[in-house]
């Protein structure tokens, strides 16, 4: 069941909710606003005790510039782009078989090897960072991007073939049959059917990944301490001085490591809504 549109609720209910609508948004955008206004204060603010006032004067340009002449902040956003981009090729690129087989094929173990990818997802990463250390160490893959991908794409495709499974099982089924008579084989019934209508689903899951990887901390300072390897969110640790913490620069950095997944959001942003609102409604 769905909520009603809150056109058809009560007149008193639609003004209520005019009112607090606006107040709900701004008490939700009021720490993203205090770190954008925070990111163009001069630092001379800072040190006098002006958090929450107006800044004295603008200082975006000189504090965004600062980031990169103080830290290799570009090339952590590099690193980033190493290490989610390939990610989200293979955690959905797998899950798409993964997904079409628990769909699609009936087999004893079924509901046994789809619970094995779902339960993944609920042991916490805390209790897995010292075996996952001493594992990727043994590989040879510690602090290298290849480690840092291979691990995210094993904890990532299990959250995917669920998301695919669940997309596939709703889709007609008729259409496999149809094929499967015609004798078309089951790679291209994959293939050329099943994938096109599987677009708005690859296209928010690849949102979501992209997201969970880019902003991912935790893995980041486990499984990464060379500059070489580090992505943008553990990088931004370089801006933090000895005796003193610059937070105009952290916060500018903030910014500047969030933008390439808002800007993924909007690109995609028609298909990643069609992907989540499939099935909602009726036809």
């Amino acid at each position: 069941m769905f909520p009603a549109p809150i056109q058809r609720s009560a007149p008193w209910v639609q003004v209520t909710y005019k009112l607090l609508l606006p107040v709900a948004l701004i008490l939700w955008l009021l720490p993203l606003i205090g770190i954008a206004v925070t990111s163009i204060r001069p630092s001379s603010d800072l040190a006098a005790g002006n958090y929450f006032g107006l800044p004295s004067r603008f200082a975006g340009v000189e504090n965004y510039m600062a980031v990169f002449e103080n830290s290799n902040i570009g090339w952590y956003i590099l690193n980033s782009f190493k290490v989610t981009i390939p990610t989200v090729i293979g955690a959905v690129g797998l899950s798409c078989l993964t997904g079409f087989a628990l769909a699609v094929y009936k087999f004893r173990l079924n509901l046994l090897v789809f619970f094995m990818f779902v339960a993944g997802n609920f042991v916490p990463f805390q209790i897995l960072a010292i075996p996952v250390r001493d594992l990727t160490v043994k590989l040879g893959m510690y602090d290298t991007i290849t480690g840092l991908v291979l691990f995210h794409i094993a904890f990532q495709t299990g959250f995917c073939t669920l998301f695919m499974r669940n997309f596939i099982k709703a889709l007609p089924f008729a259409l496999i049959e149809s094929a499967r008579v015609e004798g078309v084989s089951e790679w291209k019934i994959f293939w050329n059917i099943v994938l096109p209508l599987m677009r708005p689903a690859i296209a928010a899951l690849s949102v979501l990944i992209f997201t969970f990887i880019w902003n991912d901390y935790f893995w980041a300072t486990i499984m990464a301490q060379s500059a070489d390897v580090r992505p943008v969110t553990a990088g931004m640790n370089e801006l933090k001085g000895q005796w003193k913490v610059a937070w105009e620069l952290i916060t500018a950095a903030s910014i500047i490591a969030a933008l390439p997944p808002v800007a993924m959001f909007f690109l995609m942003q028609k298909h990643f809504i069609a992907g989540l609102t499939l099935g909602a409604t009726k036809g």
